[in-house]
């Protein structure tokens, strides 16, 4: 196995964290009789060698005799050292990799037909994946899915069968007869569901008409049938603990994410699996549906109350796993967690252990019960808000939370000022305290924190980062403080000079109405500034209107060079300003094609401009009917993708409504 591996230079070669002298030990513990060991080294490779699916010199070097240790039936856990090699030669890991393990290719066919199941998984898929010959592939493929007898095993001669199909359509014919035959009895019903999905993604015109409840029905007679006995002790390893943390149902959470992969813009069918799926009597069917709830939430547009409603009904149950996925969820989705509302309430009364999560570093903040709450609107959320707040230490970010429940939140700004009077100005961390805080003073526009807000303001620390977020925070704060702010006029006169200069005479505008103490600075930083702070200024003279005339021949300028955000900005600034559609709307137009994260501040300014935008109404009729949430971020790491989203399907109402 090991043959010529102490002739590699191993010291000169190099893996994730520098020489690789270490990987013949690696190498050699993976043939080792202690289960442990094995997986130790497991844990190496794929954290070092294979780190994060890269591939170094000495992860090529490792490929002869991964492929050696593969061959010796006397090697325990040999499928894992397959997935390995399946992985190394994946195409996302660079052609050189892929080369090395092709170039050994032909050791796969052997290995398909190994006595250790787990062997025949991983050797079958890579059995399409580096063999250049298809009739051969399809061949090895039939014959074994005739001798199989493992479920896991012939699910995976599914998969690889519809790969081939997507792989090869030019010799799919064969492969596709195959799959609709162990779609049908007397096949199970995981492997059923499996070439379903597989269908689905090569071959949709195979598909039954009725394929939603079909799936549903085998979703659940496969419940039925699956073992309910424990899987075996993980080492306490990395791989270990990846597997730990697993849902034990895996396997059925892949092919229901095919299945809906594969359905992909057909999304009432999708909402109606999901459906299916959530009202499953087996607990584990139901936390792997809420959980690819979230990218069908996220991604696209559509009626999902039936389907919340279901989520927040797993709330009630006494598993932590499904109980914490149906709250990670609902949090993300603000205003359409509605209908789970009176079962976010329900966890929010019965466990008050849950209001506050604590982590290992870092402060503690608001639980996830009780942030789904406050974000779905729900007035429920005050009282508890009110408790919080009342106590030694209120959850960090819990301010950010109050935004959203609009007026219902007003009891709170006592203690919500009280807080921010309390913050030491001399904290390195005082811009963090105070930046939810005085979100949500600002959102509820409490005059009585106009002290705090300007002790913030007169107060903060020197040193740029910590300084300057202050002040920024402040400034904002008191433009939404309108008049009550007058007290503050010499601080916000003093910043006319800053970069801050553009915020801070939006808010003196706002406390006082004197355009001629604030026009020269504005058109100043209009035509001297860029990007952010030629924006800003652009959407304070906006707010000026018919004052700001002198401003026009600049954001005319403005509107037809600047990129697609300072266009947007300038166009509803001379919109307000002038009041004549005609010169705007054509550069509205020409920004919402360009950037589709304009279309918010764009479809704000049409629903502000009422019947005026009527020329723009193929726009917002055209977004309106679009299914799919195309400005949700890839990888679904925004975490307000969907409240931003829903706000722009509510102004290109109100634009067509023209009010």
């Amino acid at each position: 196995m090991f043959t010529g591996i102490d002739e590699v230079d191993w010291a000169a070669l190099r893996h994730a964290y520098g020489s690789a002298e270490d990987v013949p030990g690696l190498l050699r513990a993976l043939a080792s009789p202690d289960a442990t060991e094995r997986e130790a080294a497991l844990d190496g490779m794929y954290g070092s060698v294979h780190h994060q699916g890269n591939v170094y010199d000495s992860t090529l070097a490792c490929v002869p005799f991964l492929f050696a240790l593969a061959a010796r039936a006397e090697v325990p856990d040999r499928g894992a050292i397959v997935e390995l090699l399946v992985s190394i030669g994946a195409e996302s890991a660079g052609p050189s990799a892929r080369t090395s393990v092709r170039a050994h290719a032909e050791a796969f066919v052997p290995l398909a037909d190994d006595p250790c199941p787990g062997v025949r998984r991983a050797a079958t898929a890579a059995l399409v994946g580096f063999l250049d010959d298809p009739p051969r592939v399809l061949e090895l493929l039939r014959r074994r899915s005739a001798l199989e007898r493992d479920e896991k095993v012939l699910r995976t001669l599914t998969e690889a069968l519809g790969l081939f199909v997507r792989r090869h359509p030019a010799d799919a014919g064969g492969a596709v007869e195959l799959l609709a035959a162990q779609s049908e009895p007397p096949h199970s019903p995981g492997t059923r569901l499996a070439a379903l999905g597989q269908l689905a993604l090569g071959a949709p015109r195979l598909l039954p008409a009725d394929l939603v409840p079909t799936a549903v029905r085998l979703l659940r007679e496969r419940s039925l049938r699956r073992a309910s006995g424990p899987d075996r002790a993980a080492p306490d390893t990395l791989v270990g603990r990846i597997r730990r943390l697993r849902p034990s149902d895996e396997e059925g959470a892949y092919l229901l994410r095919t299945l809906h992969r594969a359905l992909d813009d057909r999304v009432t069918d999708r909402i109606a699996l999901l459906v299916g799926q959530l009202s499953s009597p087996d607990a584990m069917d139901r936390c792997n549906a809420v959980r690819m709830s979230a990218g069908l939430f996220r991604e696209w547009r559509a009626d999902f109350g039936p389907a919340v409603s279901l989520i927040g009904g797993q709330l009630e149950c006494e598993e932590d796993q499904l109980r914490d996925a149906g709250v990670s969820v609902l949090a993300e989705l603000f205003g359409l967690a509605a209908p789970a509302a009176d079962d976010l309430h329900a966890l929010a009364v019965a466990r008050p252990d849950l209001w506050v999560h604590s982590w290992v570093r870092g402060r503690p903040s608001l639980g996830r019960p009780l942030k789904a709450l406050a974000r779905s609107g729900d007035p429920r959320a005050v009282p508890v808000l009110a408790q919080l707040l009342a106590g030694a230490a209120a959850p960090a970010g819990l301010g950010f939370e109050v935004v959203h429940l609009g007026p219902a939140a007003a009891p709170l700004a006592p203690a919500l000022r009280r807080r921010l009077g309390r913050i030491p100005l001399d904290s390195p961390e005082a811009a963090e305290l105070a930046a939810p805080l005085m979100a949500a003073l600002t959102a509820l526009k409490d005059p009585a924190a106009v002290p705090e807000v300007l002790r913030l303001l007169r107060g903060a620390p020197d040193g740029l980062g910590a300084r300057e977020a202050l002040v920024g925070q402040a400034v904002c704060a008191l433009d939404a403080l309108g008049t009550a702010a007058r007290a503050a006029t010499p601080v916000l006169r003093g910043l006319l000079d800053t970069r801050h200069a553009a915020p801070a005479a939006g808010a003196l505008w706002s406390a006082e109405g004197d355009a001629d103490a604030v026009l020269p600075v504005l058109l100043r930083e209009l035509t001297r500034g860029r990007g952010r702070s030629a924006r800003s200024a652009a959407e304070q003279l906006g707010r000026l209107g018919p004052a700001a005339r002198e401003a026009l021949p600049a954001l005319r300028v403005l509107a037809g060079s600047g990129r697609v955000w300072e266009r947007t900005a300038a166009a509803r600034a001379w919109w307000r300003i002038e009041g004549d559609p005609e010169p705007v709307l054509p550069v509205l137009r020409s920004a919402w094609a360009e950037n589709p994260y304009a279309r918010g501040a764009i479809a704000g300014c049409l629903a502000e401009m009422g019947p005026a935008c009527a020329p723009l109404h193929d726009l917002l009729t055209a977004e309106l009917a679009a299914a799919r949430r195309h400005t949700a971020r890839p990888g679904g790491h925004g975490s307000h993708d969907i409240a931003r989203d829903e706000r722009l399907l509510t102004d290109c109402r109100t634009a067509l409504a023209g009010r």
